[in-house]
C-alpha cells in the first residue's frame, strides 16, 4: 500500500517503521526535518518537510495515489484538518487520526474519522490490569470500549452452562477451546475446568463477569 504518514513524533515515527518493515511505500511528512532523525537509520520511507495542509506538500507526497493517510501529530486541530482534507478533498479510501486530547475526541466523531487516543487507550489498559489479572485482553477495538478476553474456567464454574458466565447486554461469548479444539459455544454449553473461554465484553461487562466467578479483589 502507498501510505502517508503525518507527523514524525515519537508515534509517527514508530508507525512509520512498522509500516515499513510490512513492505509498504511510507512518506512522512513533518513540518520540523529534526523530528525525522526519530525515525531508524535503516528505514528507507520518503521524507518531506513541510506543512502537510500545504497542497504542494501532499502531491509531492503522492496523496492522489494514496490507500491511507495517518494523522498523527501532537496537535488535534491539525489532525482534524488534514484528515477530512484526505477524506473529502483527495478521497483517500482509509484515514485514520490520533487524539491528542481526550477532551477534543467527540470533534474527530462529528467528521466520521476513526481516531485512537493513545491516553485514553492507555489509561484503559492500565485499569484492566490493576482488576483483572486473572482475566486476559487479547483484543481491543477502537479506543478500549469493547475488548476480547480470554479467561480460563475455574473450578467452580466446572459443570456450569456458559450463560453463567455472562451478563445479557455487556458480554457475548466468542469462542470455548477444550482440549485443543475451539468451537463457538451456545449458552447452555456445560463449562468444564480449565476450558479456554474468549468473550467481548465492555469493562462493565467484564467487571460483573469476574464478581460472578468470584475472583477476589487484588
Amino acid at each position: 500500500m502507498n501510505i502517508i504518514v503525518v507527523g514524525c513524533g515519537r508515534m509517527g515515527a514508530e508507525l512509520a517503521y512498522r509500516l515499513y518493515q510490512r513492505g509498504h511505500d511510507v512518506a512522512v511528512i513533518d513540518a520540523n526535518s529534526s523530528a525525522f532523525n526519530h525515525l531508524p537509520a535503516d528505514f528507507q520511507g520518503r521524507f518531506y518537510e513541510g506543512d502537510a495542509l500545504s497542497y504542494d506538500v501532499l502531491h509531492r507526497a503522492g496523496i492522489e495515489h494514496s490507500d491511507s493517510v495517518a494523522a498523527v501529530t501532537n496537535s488535534d486541530a491539525l489532525n482534524l484538518v488534514i484528515a477530512q482534507t484526505a477524506k473529502v478533498a483527495f478521497h483517500v479510501h482509509n484515514v485514520v487520526a490520533r487524539n491528542y486530547d481526550p477532551n477534543c475526541r467527540e470533534l474527530y466523531e462529528v467528521f466520521n474519522i476513526q481516531v485512537i487516543s493513545a491516553t485514553g487507550w492507555a489509561a484503559q489498559r492500565l485499569e484492566e490490569m490493576i482488576y483483572h489479572s486473572e482475566i486476559r485482553t487479547v483484543f481491543s477495538a477502537g479506543n478500549g470500549e469493547v475488548e476480547v478476553y480470554e479467561l480460563k474456567v475455574p473450578a467452580n464454574m466446572d459443570g456450569k452452562p456458559l450463560q453463567a458466565l455472562l451478563d445479557q447486554t455487556e458480554t457475548v461469548p466468542v469462542s470455548l477451546t477444550r482440549a485443543g479444539k475451539s468451537i463457538l459455544p451456545a449458552a447452555d454449553f456445560v463449562l468444564q475446568e480449565n476450558d479456554i473461554v474468549h468473550i467481548s465484553a465492555t469493562l462493565d461487562g467484564i467487571t460483573a463477569l469476574r464478581q460472578r466467578v468470584g475472583f477476589s479483589a487484588k
